[in-house]
C-alpha cells in the first residue's frame, strides 16, 4: 500500500525552479521591475536601462540632478528593493 504525502502545488514549483537553478534570475528579474514601485514615478521618469550583473544593480539615470539624488539614497533603495522581492539579491546600485 502506498503511503501519500500530499504536497502544496507552490511548494512543488518553488522547489522544482530552486532544482533548476532559475530561482536567482527570476528574484533579479522581479527586482528590477520593482525599481519603479520602489523610487518612485518622479525618480522612474529618469531612469534608463536597469540590469544586475554580480549582485550589483546597474541603473542608468538621464537627469545630472537626479544622478545625484539617488546617490545620496542608494542603500535605503538598496535595502527597499531587496525587501520588495524578500531576499539578499543586490549588495549595492551603481549610477551611470
Amino acid at each position: 500500500m502506498f503511503k501519500r504525502h500530499p504536497e502544496n502545488l507552490a511548494d512543488i514549483l518553488a522547489k522544482a525552479i530552486r532544482q533548476s537553478g532559475l530561482e536567482t534570475p527570476l528574484l533579479q528579474k522581479r527586482l528590477v521591475d520593482n525599481w519603479e514601485k520602489v523610487v518612485g514615478p518622479v525618480y522612474a521618469r529618469y531612469t534608463g536601462n536597469k540590469f544586475i550583473k554580480n549582485q550589483i544593480l546597474f541603473v542608468k539615470i538621464l537627469s545630472p540632478a537626479v544622478r545625484e539624488e539617488l546617490s545620496f539614497r542608494r542603500s535605503a533603495f538598496v535595502r527597499a528593493l531587496n525587501q520588495s522581492v524578500g531576499a539578499q539579491i543586490i549588495t549595492d546600485i551603481k549610477i551611470y
